[in-house]
């Protein structure tokens, strides 16, 4: 089988998540994507409400979808979750299958600095999708990518391609993927949450009922709405 993986701390999960699963599963021709909500990050969010919810709130998303699963493998993880740690668990679990890690451009410019970078190239293939305020072209800084040409990465930020594959290491592929740019972020739902507006469109309606029913986030602080956010040096994921 050809199975997505797709981590995150979906705080909440929203549409632009469940958007752009439903393209690379189609796109790359994958039989399941499975969604793994984060348990204990390596770096402090403050933000970052009970993984039970996370979890409840993905698996409502997702339930009218054969094809999309959800994974409690980081949140059942004793200590911090590291990528490294979770790809190995499900090379174990799903040997006979080929993985495909779903990330975005900014947290693939990231990777170096992650637990075991390396390794994780060469345990699954990675599936790179631009994100809203971020372009391919910011991808020739990243050491991973010196066999795609700056002309390539142009070419799929001004959609004269949609799908670029290359050999990332030696046993897995690299997939630069375009997908539909909904700017929706879960930062910004929260904020409208905190301020006592309203959020329906941006996210399934199980997702916002589960939130307003149990009065979640409407105690937290209105935060900076930055693309890029700094982490002080020597975090992983």
């Amino acid at each position: 089988m050809k199975l997505g993986i797709y981590g995150g701390t979906f705080n909440p999960v929203h549409y632009g998540h469940l958007r752009t699963a439903q393209e690379v599963l189609e796109k790359l021709s994958l039989d399941k994507v499975i969604f793994i909500p984060a348990g204990k990050t390596p770096f402090e969010k403050p933000e970052l409400i009970k993984a039970s919810h996370r979890y409840r709130m993905v698996k409502e998303a997702i339930a009218g979808n054969p094809c999309f699963e959800i994974s409690d493998i980081e949140i059942k993880a004793k200590g911090k979750s590291f990528t490294i740690n979770t790809i190995l668990k499900l090379r174990n679990k799903y040997t006979d299958s080929e993985l495909y890690f779903i990330l975005g451009t900014d947290a693939f410019l990231d990777l170096q600095h992650w637990k075991q970078p390396d390794r994780i190239i060469d345990l699954a293939n990675m599936v790179i999708i631009a994100r809203p305020g971020f372009a391919f072209s910011d991808l020739s800084l990243s050491p991973y990518l010196k066999k795609v040409s700056v002309k390539t990465l142009k070419e799929l930020d001004r959609g004269k391609k949609d799908l670029f594959s290359f050999d990332i290491s030696r046993h897995q592929k690299g997939i630069l993927l375009k997908v539909t740019g909904l700017d929706i972020s879960a930062s910004n739902i929260r904020n409208l949450i905190i301020s006592g507006k309203n959020v329906k469109y941006l996210l399934p309606d199980s997702a916002e009922s589960y939130i307003m029913s149990g009065k979640l986030y409407m105690s937290g602080r209105i935060t900076s709405l930055t693309k890029v956010k700094k982490r002080p040096s020597g975090q992983q994921r």
